[in-house]
């Protein structure tokens, strides 16, 4: 109980730094959270001006983890994510320029903008944490975390993603825009000197924890409890999505490992040391939005992949 009271603790502080920055957004910021302490990774979709990036570094600002920016392109080559090897005349031997891959948070902006050959740059980063240069393997930080952002509504001059790629993140966050008061706060804070973008640069938002300690806490999530049975249900509700009418490609076995983890962390936000079925309903559709693909005939009568999901949660038994 002690642990968990820490990291009810810590979580606190982390959410009060981190409103100083953004306004409102708690759900997409405790997603966000979940990630990070699951050792996942994010698919980040909203529309322009809603903070998806100022989110990223305000997180790696508090919870003391570097981060770094690329910013996708049809022109982006793979070598200019993990970087290459330079040969140095001086010493007459080569040296590895790292790319921007090689840090804890990876802000992958606007990532369906480049082509597959560089999108696959990220697989083996995303899965095991670690990059093959000239046949050589470097491991990556342990807190490494890549957040890809895409923009729902242009898709002009896009490439869609993988479904490897896709299945490789843990959620898909779905950014809308703040509510009437939240945008009036603001707008009258980005008439001032108090604008977000300020704040986080003055300095004002204090780094709650270290990089090595946010390591540490990670494996306190070890201590919530998980039934059996939840377990089970939540098997059920993954392998449901392979059977049902309207889906053309179910979701796989890694979003079975991801429902359970993220239902897991999500329990530890909420201030309990036990997962709930409800955990598990409100992680399906962020778990198993993008993994899904509906048949072209479901999609042309209107269906949603999120109503198939609530179809789902309902037909699946609900263990007592």
């Amino acid at each position: 109980m002690e642990t968990n009271n820490q990291l009810q603790e810590m979580l606190g502080r982390v959410r009060a730094e981190i409103a100083k920055v953004i306004i409102g957004q708690a759900d997409v910021v405790d997603r966000a959270l979940i990630c990070i302490f699951t050792g996942q990774h994010a698919l980040v979709e909203g529309v322009p001006g809603v903070a998806k990036t100022l989110l990223v570094r305000t997180l790696a600002h508090v919870l003391g983890c570097e981060f770094s920016r690329i910013q996708f392109t049809p022109d982006l080559m793979p070598a200019d994510i993990t970087g290459t090897n330079v040969f140095n005349l001086q010493k007459n031997e080569f040296n590895l320029i790292k790319g921007p891959v090689f840090t804890s948070f990876l802000l992958a902006d606007e990532i369906n903008r480049a082509p597959a050959k560089t999108q696959s740059a990220l697989l083996q980063a995303m899965q095991e944490h670690a990059v093959s240069i000239d046949r050589e393997t470097h491991i990556l930080p342990d807190n490494f975390t890549v957040f890809a952002t895409q923009n729902p509504i242009e898709y002009e001059g896009t490439y869609p993603l993988p479904e490897a790629q896709k299945d490789r993140f843990m959620l898909k966050i779905n950014i809308g825009c703040p509510d009437r008061a939240d945008e009036l706060t603001l707008a009258q804070r980005s008439l001032g000197i108090r604008s977000p973008e300020r704040i986080l640069n003055s300095g004002e938002v204090q780094q709650v924890i270290s990089a090595k300690e946010l390591t540490a806490l990670r494996a306190e999530l070890d201590a919530i409890t998980l039934r059996e049975e939840l377990v089970a249900y939540g098997v059920d509700l993954v392998r449901a999505t392979r059977a049902h009418e309207s889906i053309l490609v179910g979701a796989g076995p890694r979003a079975t490992q991801a429902l359970l983890l993220a239902s897991r962390a999500f329990a530890a936000i909420a201030g309990r040391d036990f997962v709930t079925p409800d955990d598990l309903k409100d992680m399906a559709v962020p778990v198993l939005e993008h993994r899904i693909i509906l048949r072209p005939e479901f999609e042309i009568e209107g269906l949603t992949v999120g109503e198939v999901i609530a179809k789902i949660l309902q037909d699946v038994p609900v263990p007592r």
